[in-house]
């Protein structure tokens, strides 16, 4: 069941952030607010800011912001409800539910059936590895070749699945579970036509898959059987409502604490990597489960580090389709390097020949980031053929465009021109050209790109006459912004105590903007939850949005109320000089950003108007209709910029 709002405010109030961070770091008081080396990236010098005023958190260095529940989600890998219900626990407060729709109920009661029978499944499995002649004599044996010890057995869950065609089934049954959730579960499968059923993962070894808190949500299984033809060597649980294939990394759940305390995440292919890696000391490590990597998997990742080390075996074509993943990587923002072993070694094999030390040296010494191994690679491949090489190069620049940093990929082209002795204007023109396609195709979203930027880039390519106005786009950004800060910030205080009691800001700027669509989809969302708040008759507080449940409007909202630094009271105290704040000028600001709004929206109308006017010819039946309507839009412009006191435009 769903806990009721105000469970929900009491579990926020009483669970302090400075107390709950405080839990998993060192904190220091410093003025007003506490301060801490940033748990969720590697740094020496805390640019973690907590301010118990406000209940709430922001990192200067990664960005990271929230509140005690978004910082136990983070770091606990839990969602909002097993957040809420982990801080309820901590601080003995009974939680209080509300009830659900009928769906909602059938959901819930479904997904926590499905986490009870592969809970029970797990347990299963280990006792058939332990507890029977079969396993020990069979699968026992696996583990213990691949020199897994009995806490590494525990340590991931393993166990085993009898050859008998039904075992799981009759003994689930015999539970009280029913055959529908056993099958909704992935853990039988029909045999034919007349819709018998057995044992998914009869007479294999399991690999029980672990969600980032440690729920049981999956299973691998590998065959033992040498003979066994027509079988797949591994078997994964079907997608169900609790497991999705491309969301999950195996080990996460093992590795988080080691990957944020390493600041670094190696990323291997297989169950057996992973677990022989752990074994060694080396546990900071995760699998793709042989699966193409996905964004949500690199999310996942980036909960954690924002650095990937990739570890691969020498198969080229293995290699080949890493690097496609390798884009992905980029485009998140991680920062990735790569580590191939020696022919005929995988990570599992070659920590058990060389020793964990040795096998950390080794990633130390050849990894390489991903730009240097394709260069590598496409040497060896292109040679001297000029036409492979010139599509591996734009293989390589087509990579470092996909790198959202602008320091980041002007230092990967200076590199590439170096490494493939090319020009690097040649190459800084290809990414321009990249660039520009990219911008072009993101033009739908305004918030994706200014005028400025585009008119950089373009002008790279394609030189626009100095009198050829610039394109007019997302003007309006900043101006919104600024309004989303003031109903953010102050929508709930009055604008003008004096001369307009009970007038709050956002009532004002609500009825001013009516009709006003902002270009900013995220604005456009805080809109319309001030516009809902205020229909309930309703002005809301900073806290509102602070300890939103919408990550995104969260984390905004954190970061325009958050000041690194603050006006010191020795300006006023000791030097006698005032700074006014934002409160004592909320009609000021209010009043000039709805004109400049209205001015950006008018000049952004005028552009328009404006290419409209120069595709007509003289004798346009249009003609004198535009010129009527660009005549009464500079007539807005040139009264909203007095009104403003800014240079008025001819």
């Amino acid at each position: 069941m769903r806990i009721d709002p105000e469970t929900v405010e009491r579990i926020k109030q009483t669970a302090a952030v400075a107390d709950v961070i405080g839990d998993y770091v060192t904190i220091k008081k410093k003025g007003a607010n506490y301060w801490a080396c940033c748990p969720f990236h590697g740094e020496k010098t805390p640019s973690f800011s907590i301010s118990p005023a406000k209940g709430i958190y922001k990192c200067f260095g990664c960005g990271k912001a929230g509140d005690s529940v978004r910082f136990v989600m983070d770091m606990e890998g839990l969602g909002y409800g097993e957040a809420l219900r982990h801080l309820a626990k901590k601080y003995g407060i009974d939680i209080q539910e509300e009830e659900m729709t009928d769906d909602q109920l059938v959901r819930q009661n479904e997904r926590e059936s499905l986490l009870i029978i592969l809970e029970y499944a797990k347990e299963f499995f280990k006792k058939q590895l332990y507890d029977t002649d079969e396993g020990k004599s069979i699968a026992l044996p696996y583990f213990k070749e691949r020199g897994f010890s009995d806490a590494t057995l525990q340590s991931f869950d393993l166990g085993y699945s009898p050859e008998a065609w039904d075992a799981f089934l009759k003994s689930a049954l015999k539970q009280g579970f029913s055959q529908e959730i056993i099958e909704k579960a992935g853990l039988v499968t029909q045999k034919n036509d007349e819709g018998k059923v057995y044992d998914r993962f009869r007479n294999r070894v399991i690999f029980p898959i672990h969600n980032v808190s440690g729920k049981i949500i999956a299973f691998g299984a590998r065959i033992l059987r040498n003979d066994a033809k027509n079988q797949a060597k591994y078997l994964n649980s079907p997608e169900t409502e609790v497991y999705h294939k491309s969301a999950t990394l195996y080990g996460i759940s093992q590795a988080k604490n080691e990957i944020r305390t390493k600041d670094v995440c190696y990323l291997v292919e297989g169950y057996t990597d992973v677990i022989s890696l752990h074994q060694a000391g080396i546990k900071n490590v995760v699998a793709s489960s042989g699966t193409s990597l996905t964004i949500e998997q690199i999310k996942l990742i980036g909960r954690f580090t924002q650095h990937v080390t990739v570890l691969y075996d020498g198969d080229s074509a293995g290699i080949k389709a890493a690097l496609r993943g390798m884009d992905l990587i980029l485009e998140e923002g991680l920062q990735v390097n790569l580590v191939v072993f020696p022919e005929g070694n995988d990570p599992d094999s070659f920590v058990r020949k060389i020793g964990s030390e040795a096998f950390i040296d080794y990633i130390k010494k050849e990894a390489k980031d991903v730009i240097s191994f394709q260069a590598n690679l496409f040497k060896e491949e292109a040679g001297d053929d000029p036409f492979k090489k010139a599509e591996m190069i734009k293989e390589m620049v087509q990579s470092i465009s996909k790198i959202p940093d602008a320091i980041q990929r002007s230092l990967f082209i200076q590199k590439t021109a170096a490494m493939m002795r090319m020009d690097e204007d040649v190459l800084l023109a290809e990414l321009n050209k990249i660039q520009l396609k990219k911008m072009k195709g993101a033009s739908s979203d305004p918030q994706q790109i200014s005028a400025q930027q585009y008119a950089e880039v373009r002008d790279l390519i394609e030189p626009v006459p100095a009198d050829q106005p610039l394109e007019v786009q997302n003007l309006a950004y900043y101006q919104e912004l600024e309004c989303v800060r003031l109903l953010i910030n102050y929508g709930h205080l009055e604008i003008n105590p004096e001369k307009a009691p009970g007038l709050t800001v956002v009532h004002y700027l609500i009825e001013e903007l009516e009709g006003t669509v902002f270009q900013t989809p995220l604005f456009v969302r805080i809109l319309d939850l001030c516009k809902q708040e205020f229909g309930a008759h309703r002005a809301p507080k900073p806290d509102f949005f602070l300890h939103h449940v919408d990550e995104e409007i969260q984390s905004f909202s954190i970061n325009i109320s958050s000041d690194k630094h603050s006006v010191s009271s020795e300006w006023k105290d000791k030097h006698e000089i005032r700074v006014n704040t934002d409160e004592e000028m909320l009609e000021d600001l209010a009043y000039k950003n709805v004109l400049r709004l209205r001015k950006v929206y008018n000049d952004q109308h005028l552009q328009e108007i404006l290419s409209k006017l120069q595709s007509l010819s003289a004798d346009s039946s249009e003609m004198n209709e535009v010129l009527l309507e660009f005549i009464r839009l500079k007539e807005i412009q040139k009264n909203i910029s007095q009104e403003l006191g800014t240079v008025i435009e001819k």
